[in-house]
């Protein structure tokens, strides 16, 4: 949409521990990164980190930008720009904080501000997995085409997007959330408890003979020790991600029934989906039954596997049949599968983010 656009947009990465400044033009990064520590305890010193950063990448362009654009995690008043309470990796957010009139006062620029989830689904949506998908099933001979995506971070927490014809759904509190919905494991826990980077630690941990398991504090060593690079308890990192892929797809498979769009998947945890993905795929394709007897579908329209491409083969085309246009002798050729797909990041989460908040700012601006 933006791909040649002459605009320049300031952009973050807003981390628990380091901000990445960058700018964008026509969905391209035109600086380096320049990276800072987080200071999350500290309100005085990170919005001066925020000034010093954002200044620093303006220093470097040859023109004046035309907006600051990034994404925070959790739910605020992104419209407004504030966060009327501490964020659970801000605790100096405490009380509220209003960061986007900050800033538009530093900088004398339009400031926006959304949920990191749902500008990774907005930038899939109009430049990664979702047109990319559709220029593969027109290549494939395939005539059906996707224009709703949902999209999930799977990393320290559990997050959902949702862009539906290239708009960008926000909810009217800025709170469409799946982190608190129940889990797999029972009605009164949140689902984040068993789809987070905690939640492959803590299935390692539980499982885990080797003695040190309570040494691994990130889930790229279970990941590592699951492929046989790290020294470790190979089949309890493998039972952790497959215990993590179930809890996943448990919750996804009620947004796939709710929303009926192509599903994409982010964050670092999204990663070792080869250890994942075919316990979460067991989830969307089970079954469900009614009191009479009948059998249904987890999820209304079957879930293929996109990433593979014997399935993406069966994806493309469908179950087609004809049918006979009553007292007039026509055929019609009708697609009779419901079908949607999973998918992992195609632009990678950081910068799949970025455009989103690109083309969001500019889309802000024409508006």
């Amino acid at each position: 949409m933006y791909n040649n656009d002459p605009r320049t947009v300031i952009t973050l990465d807003a981390g628990g521990t380091h901000f990445r400044f960058s700018a964008m033009r026509g969905c391209e990064a035109v600086t380096d990164t320049f990276e800072l520590p987080t200071h999350p305890d500290d309100l005085p010193r990170l919005l001066e980190d925020l000034r010093q950063g954002f200044q620093h990448i303006i220093d470097q362009l040859p023109e004046r930008p035309v907006a600051i654009s990034f994404a925070f995690p959790g739910p605020a008043d992104y419209p407004n720009g504030v966060f009327p309470d501490r964020l659970t990796n801000f605790p100096c957010f405490e009380g509220g904080v209003a960061l986007g009139a900050y800033l538009e006062e530093q900088f004398g620029l339009p400031v926006f501000i959304n949920n990191d989830a749902d500008l990774f689904t907005y930038g899939e949506a109009l430049a990664g997995a979702l047109p990319m998908l559709n220029e593969k099933i027109r290549n494939a001979g395939g005539v059906k085409e996707y224009r709703n995506l949902i999209g999930f971070i799977l990393g320290t927490g559990f997050g959902i997007g949702i862009t539906s014809h290239n708009r960008m759904f926000v909810g009217d509190n800025c709170c469409s959330e799946i982190y608190c919905t129940p889990s797999k494991w029972g009605q009164d826990l949140i689902a984040e408890e068993g789809v987070s980077l905690r939640a492959v630690l803590r299935y390692y941990r539980e499982l885990a003979k080797d003695g040190n398991a309570a040494r691994y504090t990130d889930s790229y060593d279970i990941y590592r020790i699951a492929d046989g690079e790290l020294a470790g308890d190979r089949e309890a990192a493998c039972q952790a991600f497959a215990r993590f892929g179930e809890a996943a797809g448990y919750t996804i498979a009620y947004a796939a029934c709710m929303l009926d769009g192509i599903i994409v998947l982010g964050g670092g945890v999204s990663k070792a989906a080869k250890f994942y993905m075919p316990a979460l795929l067991k989830e969307l394709r089970a079954t469900m039954h009614t009191l009479g007897g009948n059998t249904l579908g987890r999820v209304p329209s079957y879930v293929y596997d996109l990433e593979n491409p014997e399935e993406f083969g069966q994806f493309v085309h469908g179950k087609t049949k004809e049918l006979e246009v009553h007292g007039t002798g026509k055929r019609v050729r009708i697609d009779t599968q419901k079908r949607l797909g999973i998918t992992l990041s195609q632009l990678g989460t950081s910068r799949a983010t970025a455009i989103g908040a690109y083309c969001f700012a500019l889309h802000a601006l024409d508006s």
